[in-house]
């Protein structure tokens, strides 16, 4: 598949036929995966193949809390987990509101799940010291996750970036072994979409690119 296509059509898939996807499968994704950036080359990222149901099952419950304050929020119109405008939620409005399944299932359904975590000991947290959520260390884990999603649709697979563990983390680390330095940065199920989105809704690129400066004039190129 040519390269564009493949950017243009990786959406976020979370129905699946229930198709197998192999491990031969799965490897030559993260074989070609792996190949992307990290903060000076250290390679921090590390990855978690999980298969077993029973592990899934307990992730997606372990999901649901922070589902439920996602659902609740986007039921009073607020932009979910944000760190700028403080949320008019209650605690009694997020415990009425059910885990949105849509949230939480494609960890069960899915073929596979895959937690991405990386090694905090290695990244460089150049905003560290910014009055804000960092953000920064990602730069060293989410293009290796976004490899996998575009190596999988290249395979004929789907599936879709979820952060929700993250909320998690002390539990999920108990969970799966993971030492206390590693970060829970995504967890994404794989599987065969049952359905292919081809046409996909985006901002243009004059929308979201100015020149010189962020108020500049539109980046037209042509």
């Amino acid at each position: 598949m040519e390269l564009f296509e493949v950017m243009r059509t990786t959406f976020a898939a979370r129905e699946y036929t229930g198709e197998d996807l192999p491990d031969e499968a799965l490897y030559e994704i993260l074989e070609n995966a792996r190949f992307a950036p990290s903060g000076g080359n250290r390679q921090g990222n590390r990855v978690i193949v999980i298969r077993d149901q029973h592990t899934r099952d307990k992730l997606s419950a372990m999901c649901e809390p922070a589902a439920k304050r996602y659902g609740a929020q986007v039921k009073a119109g607020e932009n979910p987990w944000n760190t700028i405008v403080p949320s008019r939620v209650t605690d009694a409005d997020i415990a009425a509101t059910p885990a949105p399944k849509l949230l939480t299932e494609a960890y069960r359904q899915a073929s596979v799940v895959l937690v991405f975590v990386v090694d905090l000991k290695v990244v460089a947290s150049m905003d560290q010291y910014l009055d804000r959520v960092g953000i920064i260390s990602g730069a060293s884990i989410y293009p290796f996750v976004w490899n996998v999603l575009l190596a999988a649709r290249h395979a004929g697979f789907g599936g879709t970036i979820t952060t929700l563990p993250a909320a998690m983390e002390p539990e999920v680390q108990k969970m799966l072994n993971i030492p206390p330095d590693y970060a829970v940065c995504a967890a994404v199920p794989l599987g065969k979409p049952v359905k292919q989105l081809t046409k996909l809704k985006r901002n243009a690129v004059e929308d979201i690119t100015s020149i010189g400066t962020f108020d500049g004039p539109a980046f037209i190129g042509r």
